[in-house]
């Protein structure tokens, strides 16, 4: 990650920020702006759980030209629930009802 320039989002410009083995490992939550974008890392998903239970559960997409790991439907959902922010709650409704088409086909 390091040749993207991390950055804790909101973290002051001229705050000197070192992203390097020893910042990951001191650390189970980094929310981050980079050169690619914003990206999120965590070690737990709440709702879901640890990165081999979110792992276990996980299905393969394409995106963005790579093949990546996601959240399915169901545990997005959890995860959204457990999470309670205001813009997870206001998603809701329409994750609930695009499961709901899946489960009809």
């Amino acid at each position: 990650m390091a040749p993207y320039n991390p950055r804790p989002r909101g973290f002051p410009d001229g705050l000197p920020f070192l992203w390097d083995s020893e910042t990951l490992a001191n650390g189970t939550m980094f929310t981050l702006t980079t050169d690619l974008g914003i990206i999120d890392l965590l070690a737990e998903v709440a709702g879901v759980g640890s990165y081999s239970e979110v792992r276990a559960i996980s299905v393969e997409v394409d995106a963005f030209g790579r093949r990546l790991r996601a959240l399915d439907l169901p545990s997005l959902i959890r995860a959204k629930k457990a999470a309670g922010r205001p813009k997870d709650l206001l998603i809701l409704p329409e994750l609930e009802g695009r499961l709901e088409a899946s489960e009809d086909d």
